[in-house]
């Protein structure tokens, strides 16, 4: 891809993820467009169904948050980058709420999108359980998987209650992963 088209696409798909984040998945194409910088041609040339850019976007921040596990491993004690990650991927959940609705409405098209995402962020959690279970910072009876989907039902929403309400839930979450850490049993 030539580098004029590549920062089209990667404009395009950090306008997508804004006007999904306020809009919804299904933001008019002129809007993503106008974010971008791009006329709507340039959008539908990129990604010709609604779909292809939903599955664009839901990727590049699967892979946004999977890659950012290294990184927190490196700059933080186990435990604080197991909490850092969970914290990311809190916001990763809030932003895409438009985009759950889209993956789970039975389109074909949606179907790969939960086995990548567990193949990319499943690791990445792991890795870091691991290692703070190991340095004895979180407790070790609990799997990526599990606090995969615990931290996803906690960003639920909530009738009345905006973003913020999650993360508070999300953090009672990461205390009671310190709390007998050192004497807990391994996941099964």
């Amino acid at each position: 891809m030539r580098a004029d088209a590549q920062r089209n696409v990667d404009s395009l798909l950090q306008a997508a993820k804004t006007a999904f984040a306020t809009s919804g998945v299904d933001a008019p194409a002129k809007e993503i467009a106008d974010l971008a910088g791009v006329g709507v041609g340039t959008l539908y040339r990129h990604f010709p169904q609604r779909s292809d850019l939903i599955k664009a976007v839901f990727q590049r921040e699967v892979d946004a948050c999977a890659d950012a596990a290294p990184t927190l491993a490196a700059a933080h004690p186990p435990g604080v980058a197991v909490e850092q990650w969970l914290r990311r991927y809190t916001e990763f959940l809030a932003t895409k709420r438009g985009l759950a609705t889209a993956l789970h409405s039975g389109d074909p098209a949606f179907d790969a999108l939960p086995g990548y995402f567990m193949q990319r962020l499943g690791p990445a959690l792991g890795s870091l359980l691991d290692a703070a279970t190991a340095s004895a910072e979180i407790r070790a009876d609990i799997s990526a998987k599990d606090l995969l989907y615990a931290v996803a039902l906690l960003c639920q929403p909530v009738s009345d209650e905006g973003v913020t309400y999650n993360e508070r839930m999300v953090a009672l979450l990461i205390d009671g992963l310190r709390y007998g850490a050192g004497t807990s049993r391994p996941a099964s």
